[in-house]
């Protein structure tokens, strides 16, 4: 079962390529650490810049460096059903465990259509699909009674990444969805009091620099070492805060090569840090440890 630490992974780039033997250090240096799961290709992946080919090497890649160590929970979401049908299909054939299929964005389906779009991935495949709910990010949101009745009539759709950072309707979800359907947070910061109402982890941008940490605070938890989690969680905070000074990845991506683990490098539309912001991320690295 998917659960715990799941680390939505960069994807380092190198004179606008894609980086991979970094790529691939960097799936090794998440499995020493003790994450959960890998998910390349998320938000947090700039899956919006990769090309097709770039798309699908890059979860081969991940799926190459795990060594079936860990689970891969590929990210193959589109705004376009077709689109997505066919990601998912390479990811499965590719070796994926599981998939991650963002709400179309930018057409704005209705609740119907957004059931029909689900609804046809998971027909075209046998795969397990986590649903990824980011209204901020897409402009619709899949509200809780959809995502019961896609659990109830596909039996590959297994969970949601919820991050409209809504506790109440995560809530909700665990209240009207199947028992076993899985809730994943979608923010860093709402991870712990995700887990006090039934969640079963997170899908992590820190876990990109702070990997052992975010699983450690998940196991204290799981263990009833409430005290330790609740220190660890207040901990993380200024630094988590620190990781979305804008837009991510960028902050992740600067953190990253603060640190040696990767270039800073995105792709455009996105960019890099200002120098006030830049300032701001290494005095929360420096707080939190990781900086001289």
């Amino acid at each position: 079962m998917l659960k715990g630490s799941i680390v939505a992974i960069v994807t380092p780039f190198k004179k606008d390529k894609v980086d991979e033997q970094t790529l691939k250090k960097l799936v090794q240096f998440q499995i020493k650490n003790g994450t959960s799961a890998i998910l390349p290709c998320g938000t947090t992946g700039e899956s919006p810049t990769l090309s097709h080919e770039e798309h699908d090497r890059v979860i081969e890649i991940c799926i190459e460096a795990a060594e079936k160590k860990v689970p891969i929970l590929a990210g193959t979401g589109s705004n376009s059903t077709a689109e997505a049908i066919r990601l998912t299909k390479h990811a499965a054939k590719a070796g994926a465990d599981a998939v991650l299929s963002v709400t179309p964005y930018y057409n704005k389906p209705t609740q119907e259509g957004l059931y029909l779009h689900f609804k046809a991935i998971a027909d075209s495949v046998n795969i397990p699909i986590v649903l990824y709910n980011i209204p901020g990010r897409t402009s619709r949101n899949i509200e809780p009674e959809t995502m019961a009745r896609l659990a109830k009539d596909c039996k590959n759709i297994i969970g949601v990444k919820e991050a409209a950072g809504s506790l109440e309707q995560m809530q909700t979800i665990k209240q009207i969805c199947p028992k076993d359907f899985l809730l994943f947070s979608g923010d860093d910061a709402l991870t712990l009091p995700l887990l006090s109402i039934g969640g079963v982890g997170v899908i992590s941008v820190a876990a990109n620099i702070i990997p052992a940490d975010v699983a450690q605070m998940i196991t204290a938890f799981e263990q009833g070492d409430i005290k330790t989690a609740q220190k660890m969680h207040y901990k993380m905070l200024p630094l988590v805060k620190a990781l979305f000074i804008e837009t991510n990845p960028a902050p992740v991506k600067e953190a990253m090569e603060l640190l040696g683990m990767c270039s800073a490098d995105l792709r455009l539309p996105l960019c890099g840090l200002s120098t006030k912001n830049k300032e701001k991320l290494k005095d929360a690295l420096k707080e939190y440890g990781l900086l001289k």
